[in-house]
Order: structure tokens, then sequence, then C-alpha cells
């Protein structure tokens, strides 16, 4: 049993949760998140979640899919404008509706599979582990633009250990990734759970250590809160550069959002939203 499929499937359980009582108008509220409305973001996610289930089921039709992407990054519209041809006018409820059923049968699909499998992507292939566990990161850092945007303070769980792992092991894709030499050793990260369990990496004499709360670190890796708006301690100067320039996801170099510029909002909402 492929654990992070279920924890991907709860992360989605919960977003969904949040969002189960939006009128059809609501999905057109602009996030803090490059003004991604809801509809962007759930349109996002669920094209996404349906093309891991693609490579897992159909690799043929996955390499296809591929293939329009990539050409398409080339263009005016981007990864939004492919987005909404591939989605061909699905939005609001129905697609709420179409992202979570996919959500629920993506990962029952990986739920039973060797975790080392190797499977398509877009760029090189991963393990199905990687797959689901980048599924999960995905999930939970786009729906953060969702819970600002009701401004609900979403209830974490230890499942965000994933992606915690996923910043741990991603330091040193953090400088390559721009092109800048990476600092040894890495330094020593000690995160507190949502539990209250403690996590630790690395070695604690390195002399350069990250350490706060598990969300705020996955919250800076995952780039959807900068540094100095959480309050992560990074002590020692390549703690510092990395912390400023984290990035745990694939893709070209992203710059964390400015300082003050993502942050749970007062709710748009009449009524008081529904806990995450």
């Amino acid at each position: 049993m492929l654990q992070q499929a279920l924890d991907f499937e709860e992360e989605s359980k919960a977003l969904h949760n949040l969002l189960q009582d939006l009128d059809e108008a609501d999905f057109e509220q602009e996030t803090l998140f490059k003004s991604w409305t809801i509809n962007d973001v759930i349109g996002h996610l669920h094209m996404f979640n349906v093309a891991a289930e693609l490579s897992l089921k159909d690799e043929p039709a996955f390499l296809k899919f591929s293939e329009g992407l990539m050409e398409a990054l080339n263009e005016p519209g981007g990864m939004l404008g492919f987005t909404n041809a591939w989605l061909d006018g699905l939005k609001g409820r129905a697609l709420f509706a179409a992202w979570i059923e996919n959500s629920v049968s993506m990962a029952r699909a990986f739920e039973p599979i060797d975790p080392k499998r190797r499977l398509k992507w877009i760029g090189p292939d991963m393990s199905a582990l990687s797959y689901v566990t980048a599924r999960l990161m995905e999930t939970w850092a786009h729906g953060q633009a969702i819970y600002d945007l009701c401004g609900v303070e979403r209830e974490n769980h230890d499942r965000i250990r994933n992606i915690a792992v996923m910043g741990v092991n991603t330091f040193g894709w953090t400088f390559r990734n721009r092109e800048l030499p990476v600092p040894e050793p890495a330094p020593y990260v000690r995160l507190i759970a949502p539990s209250g369990a403690i996590w630790e990496w690395n070695d604690p004499a390195a002399g350069s250590r990250v350490e706060g709360e598990a969300v705020a670190f996955c919250q800076v890796v995952t780039q959807v809160r900068n540094v100095a708006d959480t309050e992560l301690v990074a002590t020692g100067d390549t703690a510092e550069q990395w912390m400023a320039l984290a990035q745990c996801f694939a893709g070209p170099p992203n710059d964390p959002p400015a300082p003050g510029t993502r942050y749970r909002q007062e709710s748009f909402r009449s009524a008081e939203a529904p806990p995450g």
C-alpha cells in the first residue's frame, strides 16, 4: 500500500470540504496567487491529476498530453491557456465535482502500485512514490491560496511530512536549478510537526540550521509564503540563502512571493466558511 496515495486523497478531501458549499459565481473569486481564480486553481490540479493517472494507465495518451503542454508553454497563453483549452469550458461546480471524483480515482489507482515503479512525466521519469507525493504537494500548496481567500486557517496534519521530506531532499536542486554552487554541508533541519512530534534531518553539528514549525517550512519550500512572513528561524549563511530561494518543485527557477503579499484574507463569503 502506497501511504502517500492515501495522504493525497485526504488532502484533496480537506480542500473539497472547504469548498463544497460555494455558489457557482464564487469559483470566479481571485486568489493572491497570480490572480488565479478558484476555477483556475481547481482546473490546474484536476488536469495534472488526470495526467498522473494517464501516465499510470495509458502511457501513449499521457505522452500526447505532455507534447501538447510543452508546445503550449512557448505560446502567449502559457500554462493557464493550455489548461483552459484542455478543460473545454468545464468550470464551477461541474469542474469541482470532476476534480474530486478524479482525485479519489487517482489515489485508488496509485495505492497498490510498487513505490519504485518508473512512470513518464513532463521531464525525467519519476517513481510512483515521487509522483503521488508531487500531487500531494501541489494540492497542499495551491490549496493554500484558496484557504487564504476564504479566510480559513487550515487544520494541518502530519501527512505534510511528505512535503517536508521533499523540501529537505531538494536542498541541492534549489541551487543547481539557478546554476549556483551547492553549499556543503546541508543545514540541520529541526521541525515541529502538527502533532507536536519533532522531525529532524542532517547533522546537528552542521553549523547552519533551519528550525520552527513544519507548516512554515512547507510553506517556504513550496513558495506559498516568504520566509520573512513566517516564524521559521534560519541560522547561518547557507540556511539563510536556502530559505530565501527554496523551491521544492520542478521547472525553471521561481522566486518566492515578496514579503507581505501572500496571507490569510478576510473571507469573501457572507457566511462563515466551513472548516478545512
